[in-house]
Formats: structure tokens, C-alpha cells, sequence
């Protein structure tokens, strides 16, 4: 009997292992190969006849290509008849027309920069500034006294750098607003190769926090003729721009404008700490300088959204201004001679983004703009006209989403593209006064669809304060079974100078967001606070600490839609982000461990004492000479609480990254270490920021962490991306 018993209780007990260790979900080869399919260049060539990018050959006629279930297909377009030719080449589309010869051919390198009349380029050789007549090919040395790290045209941030000069022709070609930059004074950077036999040091000049003084520009204006340097009469001004984190992110010299007679440039100088920017003028034959006025903020002054706002108006004299002053970015109207404002141009709750076109002798302005109709999404953008006067306001682009526009040289006519999230792109043709000519293209997403994909689901969720709608986009399997549970994963990318989205146009993948999906998670993805793209008191939400930058947001908006989604389980919740979002990962993980169980976080800036000066000075202020713990430099660096981490956490960062650079992930590793807590790293002995040839190698590292740590499977081993399958 009591053999039996004991023969009984072991056959049991085998049995019950065995049945734990079947219930233990095996993730297949066959479900990886299947989230390939969701990757966006598997999807996006399963979408036909989309987005319209026009190549205008004169005022009235452009071509733009499309793919077609058949290939390749090339349309020509007469604007004023609204006519169309087809043809399965380009060259056979403008043969036997007059237009075949208008299709440009570049002459000069992406290190060039080439003059309005497309005689000459401007380059850079060893700290100076040459000319190189197209023509001719003659080669011209225009300054000769830049040395190492004090030369002209210098296009080095730290973040960023090229060897592309910054400058702006006049409007003649014969002279250059530009600079001489001094960078002698700021903080190395130093990177290692990984190479057999002895390594290469990487260095160059990268400010920080806690330099005296950042980067110094030195305007000049230098006449191409007579070979001559003019020093503009001011002192030298920090190397800052208005919108972006540098002073060429439009691949000009920011900020600056020319009078349409070359005598004039008219340039903004902004300071330290964003805080004020002075629009000044600069004679260009005395070099004498003239500030017209100058904008002061509590927090940062930026010029736009999506691009610098500010222009001269030639014609009148006048001064087109953009200004955050009433918590909405508007439009403001100056006297150019007197620094007098006129009047405001736009005005009322809605985000002026860009200004799209300028008519000066109608006295009209184009613009785009969030936020203006309440039904839709507030980052849905709208072209929209209105006299300089600040009257008859009108919408050009009634449709619901987001509208993106190509003008004709002339800008009588216009290529607007526009689709939502959900709804794939249609492109029309319009004119000025907003006639609709004739639709041009409706993407066509049957075939993708044939193959199960189906759009992300658009939500809407309070802030965590309590004070806003926030919108965000969530991604579940495309097998949902409501019924069941399905662990989270939360995306994040902090900003503040872009969100989580980025944009709200129809796109058929979004990083690897239904990829996740489809291995049995949700995927949450929420524009919070702190970011661009609306009224002013919702960007500067998290001005001068950013440490919990958009996390309450996060947190509350999961609890909220979870409410209404029984499938989402809150019990088992990751999170994952990349730069900033490596950094909201990390601080996720030990500011809220009982909340987020697995994160991976790659390439953060996880202490802004390490990069790049602008960013932090921008968004939290400048650290001063000797910051203590009330600093938020300080207080919002992550390392110091890595003894708070209770989940699993990877670290990810590429070891030549010169944008953020590796010591960030270093200072938290060795904080774990410290703290004797278990994690995992891995380091890209080659990846800059963006990992490049490693990209698919993370991101396969990224499903399988999710998958057994966040999903309690089994991944399959060693799996490949393949984007063919």
C-alpha cells in the first residue's frame, strides 16, 4: 500500500511538471516571421499609389512618380488645365516636349554651397572659407587667418557636425553672411574605435553644461568681389538659433535674411539660455549693426514649430514676427524701422506652425496651423490664409487630418496632401484661392490590408494633472482575442522638442509598434505634456526639470484607457524608448518600479551634466558654475537612484555615439553595480545614435526581452530579421 501510494504521488508530481512545462508559451519562428511582416518595409510595398511629391518644371507643369501594382509609373500634370500624361519612365514622359531639358543636374558636392546664380560654391578648407567658379573651376581663397577650432564657417554643435559650411549668399552672389566660430575654449570629446591593433581616439569640441562660455560666433560679411572681410560691429553671440538646437537645422544659416538689394541682412541673436532674441540689422557695406527689438521670456522663446517664422518684408519695410506671448504661437506684425508693433496678425486658440508663403503685394499670408478646428485632433494641420492686417481668416484645406503642402514657384498653385492615422493619404491639386483642379492620387492599401494589417486604434486620454486632452495611438494584435489579457508596452519618447508620434499622417508602420503587437502585447503609445505643437503652457509643462518628463502622463493615461479595455493588463506593464526615451525608460524603471516591471532603454541621456549644452540649457535653464542638489542638473540625473530598480532592465547604447555619448549609459551601469543589481547591456562596438547596421540586431534583442521577461515565454533562438519574410 504504501508503495503504491509513493509510485502515486511521483507519477503525479512528474505529471504536473510536465503539464507547467508545457503551459510555459513557446513564441515560434513562424510568430516572428509573421511580426516581420508588420515592419514598414515589408508593409509599405504592399501600398500603392501614394504620397505625391511634385517636381515642378515651371509655374503651370510638374511631374511626381508613383508605384502601381505594375510597376513604376510617372505622371506629368499641367496645373492650369488640370491634364495628366502618363508614362513608365521619366525620360519618356518629357520627350517631344519642351520641358525634357528643365530637370537639374547638380554640378556641386553636399559639402557646398552654392551661389542663387549657380556660378559659384562656397567650401570650406582648412579652417577657411574658398570659392570654386562652376564654370571655370577656378578656386578662391575668401579669408585666410582661421586656425584650428577658430575658423569660418564652422559647422560643429557638438551633437552634430559636417563638413558643409554655414552661410548665406546675398541675393546678388556677391557676398556671404557668415562667421567666424570660436571653440577653442569648450569642453573634448573623446571616442575609442574598436579595432584590431591599436584603436583610433576620437576627439573634437563638445560644449557642456559646465563650460564659462559655449560657442562663440563672430558675424561676418564677407564680399565675394574684392576678397574682403567685414567684422559686423557687435560682440560675438553664443552659438543659438530659434527653433532647433543648432543654427543650421534648415541646411542654411538660420535666422538670417537679406534685403532683396544685398545692402541689408537682417539676423536674430539669441541668447545663452534661449531666454531672449534680439532682431537686429546689419549694413552690409560698414558692417554697423542695428537692433530693432528685442523678445524676452520667462522660459525659452522659439520662432515656430515646425520652421523659423520670422521674415522681413522688403516692399513695406515691415517685420513678420512670431511670438508665444498670449500661451498660442501667432503671427505679429512690427514696423521694421521703428521696432513698433502694427498689429497681431492671427490670434485665438490655435497653434500657428509654419508660415508657408508670403504674398507681399497682395499683403496675404499662408500659413499652417494646429489646433484651429476643436472637432479634430489638435495636431492636425491646416493651410490657412489671412491678410497681414489680421482680417478675413480663411481655411484652405477643409478636410479632416494632417495636410501637407508643395507650392508651384509662382505659388499659384498647390500639391496638398493629407490623411490621418487611420485614413491612408489623398493628394489634390488646388490653386491659391482654394478652387479644387482635380484629385491627383487616393493610396490604394487593399493588398496590405489582404495581408491583415489594420490601423492603429486613435484614443484620447486626460493628462495627469487634469488640465488637458492628450492623444495617442495604441497598436494590439491583429488576431485580438478580447476575451484575454495581454501584457503592455509602453513607448516613450519625452521630448521636449518631439513626441512619442512625431506625426499624425497615415503611415502603414510606425517603428516596430505592431510588430510587438502581433507577439501578444498592446502597445501604448501617448503624446504627453511637455511637448510641441500646442499652446505654450503645454510645452513648458516640464520647463526646468525633466526628470519625470511626461511619466505621470504615461502612468495615468495606461490606467485610464485600461479601463476601458479589459484586454490590457496593468499587472504586466514595459516600457521602452530610445535617446530621450532611453533616458524616460531608465527613470521609469526607478521612479516607478511597482508600476514598470521590464524596460529597455537605449542610447539616453541620462544625465544632461554629460551632453550637449543646448538641449539642457533650452529646457531647464542654465547649471550656473557650482550647482548644488536643488539643481535640477542635478536632482533629474538618473544614476542616483538606481538602488530603486526591482524589474529587469536593459541598457542599450552604441560605443562611437557622438550625439549622446556612451559615458551616459556608463554612469548607470556603474550606479547598478554599485547597488548590486542584476542587469543586462549591451554595447555596439561600432553603432553611432541611430545603430545603423545594428538596428535589426536590437531590435530582434528588443522582442525577445519583452517576450521572456514581460510575456513569461519562450523566444525563438538566435532569430534573424529578415525583411523579405
Amino acid at each position: 500500500m504504501k508503495k503504491s501510494l509513493h509510485l502515486f504521488f511521483l507519477v503525479t508530481f512528474i505529471s504536473l511538471t510536465a503539464i507547467a512545462q508545457v503551459e510555459k508559451e513557446i513564441v515560434t519562428k513562424k510568430d516572428y516571421e509573421r511580426a516581420v511582416q508588420f515592419l514598414g518595409d515589408n508593409t509599405d510595398a504592399l501600398v500603392y499609389r501614394k504620397y505625391v511629391s511634385p517636381t515642378w518644371l515651371d509655374n503651370e507643369n510638374f511631374w511626381y512618380q508613383v508605384s502601381t501594382n505594375n510597376g513604376e509609373e510617372y505622371v506629368l500634370v499641367n496645373a492650369k488645365e488640370g491634364s495628366r500624361q502618363i508614362a513608365n519612365s521619366l525620360e519618356s514622359l518629357l520627350a517631344g516636349t519642351k520641358l525634357g531639358n528643365k530637370i537639374n543636374n547638380t554640378t556641386h558636392t553636399s559639402s557646398e554651397m552654392v551661389s542663387p546664380d549657380g556660378k559659384k560654391v562656397a567650401f570650406i578648407k582648412d579652417w577657411n572659407l574658398w570659392m570654386r567658379n562652376l564654370e571655370t573651376g577656378k578656386e578662391t581663397q575668401l579669408t585666410t587667418n582661421g586656425i584650428e577650432n577658430y575658423g569660418y564657417a564652422t559647422d560643429n554643435a557638438g551633437w552634430r557636425k559636417s563638413d558643409k559650411p554655414i552661410l548665406l549668399w546675398s541675393p546678388d552672389s556677391k557676398k556671404i553672411a557668415t562667421y567666424r566660430q570660436d571653440q577653442r575654449h569648450v569642453s573634448d570629446m573623446y571616442l575609442v574605435t574598436t579595432n584590431v591593433g591599436a584603436p583610433e581616439l576620437r576627439k573634437w569640441k563638445y560644449p557642456l553644461p559646465q563650460d564659462e562660455k559655449v560657442i562663440q560666433i563672430e558675424r561676418v560679411i564677407i564680399d565675394t568681389e574684392n576678397k574682403e572681410v567685414l567684422k559686423l560691429n557687435i560682440e560675438p553671440d553664443p552659438r543659438r538659433g530659434t527653433l532647433c538646437d543648432d543654427i543650421s537645422c534648415s541646411g542654411s544659416f538660420d535666422d538670417n535674411e537679406w534685403s532683396n538689394d544685398s545692402t541689408r541682412l537682417y539676423f536674430v541673436s539669441t541668447s545663452r539660455d534661449h531666454k531672449s532674441a534680439k532682431l537686429r540689422m546689419a549694413n552690409a557695406s560698414t558692417g554697423e549693426v542695428k537692433e530693432i527689438f528685442e523678445e524676452k521670456v520667462a522660459t525659452q522663446y522659439e520662432s515656430g514649430q515646425d520652421k523659423i517664422n520670422w521674415s522681413y518684408l522688403d516692399a513695406s519695410n515691415e517685420i513678420i514676427w512670431y511670438s508665444e506671448r498670449d500661451d498660442y504661437g501667432h503671427l505679429y506684425l512690427y514696423n521694421a524701422e521703428t521696432g513698433k508693433l502694427k498689429n497681431q496678425i492671427t490670434k485665438g486658440k490655435f497653434v500657428v506652425t509654419q508660415v508657408s508663403y508670403i504674398d507681399e503685394e497682395e499683403k496675404e499670408i499662408y500659413f499652417m496651423a494646429n489646433g484651429k478646428n476643436k472637432e479634430e485632433n489638435p495636431y492636425f494641420s491646416h493651410l490657412y490664409k489671412i491678410d497681414l492686417s489680421g482680417k478675413n481668416l480663411k481655411n484652405l484645406t477643409p478636410e479632416k487630418g494632417t495636410h501637407s503642402i508643395h507650392w508651384s514657384p509662382d505659388h499659384e498653385y498647390f500639391v496638398d496632401n493629407y490623411s490621418t492615422p487611420t485614413k491612408p493619404n489623398i493628394a489634390v491639386l488646388r490653386n491659391s484661392d482654394v478652387k479644387l483642379i482635380t484629385q491627383l492620387e487616393e493610396e490604394n492599401i487593399q493588398a496590405l490590408k489582404e495581408n491583415g494589417w489594420k490601423a492603429p486604434e486613435e484614443f484620447t486620454v486626460r493628462s495627469a494633472n487634469g488640465e488637458w486632452d492628450l492623444y495617442g495611438l495604441m497598436f494590439t494584435p491583429t488576431n485580438l482575442d478580447k476575451t484575454k489579457k495581454y501584457p503592455i508596452i509602453n513607448y516613450i519618447y519625452p521630448g521636449p522638442q518631439g513626441g512619442s508620434i512625431r506625426g499624425w499622417s497615415f503611415k502603414t508602420s510606425r517603428r516596430d509598434h505592431q510588430a510587438l503587437a502581433e507577439l501578444g502585447f498592446v502597445v501604448f503609445v501617448l503624446e504627453g505634456t511637455c511637448n510641441p505643437g500646442r499652446e505654450k503652457s503645454f510645452h513648458d509643462a516640464c520647463y526646468g526639470s525633466l526628470s519625470e518628463n511626461t511619466l505621470p502622463d504615461q502612468i495615468s493615461g495606461i490606467k485610464q484607457l485600461s479601463k476601458k479595455y479589459s484586454f490590457m493588463d496593468t499587472s504586466r506593464i514595459g516600457v521602452w524608448g530610445h535617446s530621450g526615451g532611453g533616458s524616460a525608460t531608465v527613470a521609469a524603471m526607478f521612479k516607478y518600479p511597482d508600476f514598470y516591471q521590464v524596460g529597455i532603454a537605449e542610447s539616453g541621456n541620462h544625465d544632461n551634466r554629460n551632453y550637449e549644452d543646448v538641449w539642457g540649457e533650452r529646457y531647464i535653464g542654465l547649471m550656473g558654475e557650482d550647482p548644488d542638489s536643488t539643481s535640477a542638473y542635478i536632482y533629474d540625473a538618473n544614476a542616483q537612484y538606481a538602488e530603486n530598480l526591482k524589474g529587469k532592465l536593459m541598457l542599450i547604447h552604441g560605443a562611437m555615439d557622438d550625439n549622446v555619448p556612451p559615458y551616459h549609459t556608463y554612469l548607470v551601469v556603474d550606479a547598478l553595480i554599485k547597488a548590486n543589481k542584476d542587469f543586462d547591456l549591451i554595447v555596439l562596438p561600432h553603432a553611432r545614435h541611430s545603430y545603423g547596421d545594428d538596428s535589426y540586431y536590437v531590435m530582434r534583442r528588443r522582442w525577445d526581452y519583452f517576450v521572456e521577461n514581460l510575456k513569461g515565454a519562450t523566444p525563438p533562438e538566435n532569430f534573424k530579421i529578415d525583411l523579405k519574410k
